[in-house]
């Protein structure tokens, strides 16, 4: 989320199956919280588990959601155990079930103001009921459970209305994964809240309707027996799959990133730091690992905290951990959020491999050598973040859209288009799109297509989206809006 210095813990984070995972405890955990209220800003939480994991790796846009959350603490007890494995250690489960609990107790306390988004009406109801009676001095901003509808029918300005009318301090959606995330991250500049975080299936345990298991099982990773005995029917297939998938590709990234590892020197590894004018240079050490990040983590925040334009960071390692792959995330994540450029300067083939299998390559920006870095930056310095603009071709109107196409900018990209249709394309003619510069989507530019179509369907205007990448496909297809914005014309 674009919303100001981020609120981050001081601990060494850890990427794993791509999702980093900050190492915080449920109390550190509550006491960032009260540091995001006091700010006034935006934020939201994901609370990761396995599941989440396993749909972040076929999802491009939950994948990017999960890459830009102000915080991500781990939901399972098996993600614990496999952080073990890979060196980085997460120092406790933070449930969301153990975790909204507590910042009620906190809000009673401090008087925050809490909203409810999500549920279904009658457990939602007596959740509130089950709520007010531990909670008499909760200042209960309110609650709405809106129709069920697929994310991008939903009445999200209804929705981003009632809530800002609530004015709450923390807000918990219930839509379940990955809707509760999307829509957190569609709507996070329209709804004023210092804190949104998606709750899942919470509800249910705070309405009495669904269970906990005992806390025994929880602490030997067994929850999910439980659930799974609850609700077989429902819930076989998808744990099925997610052991499978999950079980093999942490084996596959303890054996890139832990089990070929050389043994570490006894000398200390420094980050080498140079400054420019409008640059920092920051060059890692031979090995980014878990003690080289920790050994590293003040100094390079301190740098990075300078306010320069650039970041250039040398990657040209020969090992690469899972610490070490969360380090290079949080730089990216702190380079979105702080408005500075970072690229990765003569990444070796070890650390473009580790990225690549835990699919974050697409999220940083590469270059070869120190020049060719400067050089980009300073071209994406320039570069809207999100471009939509006319171009000749042989017959048909041609609109090229580039960049990003995202909540925050869909408003100015729509505006732009339309004016392609008011001034250039007469009823009857067509017009093409061009995708092949968009880099990125989510739901919301998956809505802005689908209000184009609309358009040139009301307009007796042919539409064609050309040159579609894998990433956007990606959305589409999870969308479901594959066969009516890429299968037809009019």
């Amino acid at each position: 989320m674009k919303s100001g210095s981020k609120i981050k813990p001081s601990s060494a984070s850890i990427a794993m199956l791509g999702v980093p995972f900050d190492n915080v405890t449920i109390g550190e955990t509550a006491a960032i919280v009260e540091r995001m209220i006091a700010s006034g800003r935006p934020h939201y939480i994901a609370t990761a588990n396995v599941d989440f994991l396993v749909q972040a790796s076929e999802d491009v846009e939950l994948r990017r959601i999960l890459f830009d959350a102000d915080l991500i603490v781990c939901d399972g007890t098996p993600l614990v155990w496999a952080s073990r494995l890979l060196g980085n250690p997460l120092k406790e489960r933070v449930a969301g079930s153990d975790l909204v609990p507590l910042l009620l107790k906190i809000a009673e306390e401090r008087q925050y103001r809490v909203y409810f988004l999500g549920g279904k009406d009658e457990v939602v109801e007596q959740a509130i009921r089950n709520i007010r009676r531990d909670h008499p001095k909760l200042q209960l901003a309110g609650y709405y459970s809106p129709p069920f509808a697929p994310l991008l029918e939903m009445d999200h300005d209804d929705i981003c209305r009632r809530i800002n009318e609530a004015r709450p301090d923390m807000c918990f959606v219930s839509f379940g994964c990955p809707k509760q995330e999307k829509w957190i991250w569609m709507n996070r500049d329209k709804i004023k809240v210092p804190m949104s975080v998606g709750v899942g299936a919470t509800i249910d345990f705070l309405a009495g309707s669904v269970k906990r298991a005992p806390r025994w099982m929880g602490g030997l990773g067994l929850e999910w027996i439980y659930r799974l005995c609850q609700e077989p029917k429902r819930l076989f297939k998808r744990y099925a799959k997610d052991l499978w998938y999950f079980g093999f590709a942490i084996l596959r990234q303890l054996w890139a990133m832990k089990i070929r590892s050389k043994p570490r020197s006894d000398a200390a590894a420094e980050v080498s730091i140079r400054e420019g004018a409008q640059y920092f240079h920051l060059k890692m050490p031979d090995r980014l690992d878990a003690p080289a990040v920790q050994d590293n983590l003040v100094l390079i925040d301190e740098a990075v905290a300078s306010g320069k334009a650039i970041l250039l960071c040398e990657v040209d390692c020969s090992f690469i951990d899972s610490t070490g792959a969360g380090f290079l995330v949080r730089l990216a994540k702190r380079a979105g959020d702080d408005r500075f450029t970072l690229v990765l300067v003569n990444a070796s083939k070890r650390v473009r491999s580790g990225l690549a299998m835990m699919k974050l390559d697409k999220m940083f920006r590469f270059a070869a050598s120190r020049e060719e870095g400067l050089a980009l930056a300073r071209g994406l310095l320039l570069a809207e973040a999100a471009d939509a603009r006319p171009a000749d071709s042989d017959g048909a109107c041609r609109l090229i859209w580039s960049g990003e196409l995202t909540a925050g900018n869909v408003a100015k990209v729509w505006e732009q288009s339309e004016s392609v249709f008011d001034g250039a394309i007469p009823g009857g003619d067509a017009l093409v799109v061009e995708l092949s510069g968009l880099k990125f989507i989510d739901s919301s530019g998956a809505g802005l297509m689908v209000k184009l179509k609309k358009e040139a369907i009301r307009r007796d205007v042919e539409l064609r989206f050309e040159g579609v990448t894998k990433e956007v496909e990606n959305v589409l297809k999870l969308t479901r809006l594959t066969g009516f914005l890429l299968g037809g014309t009019r």
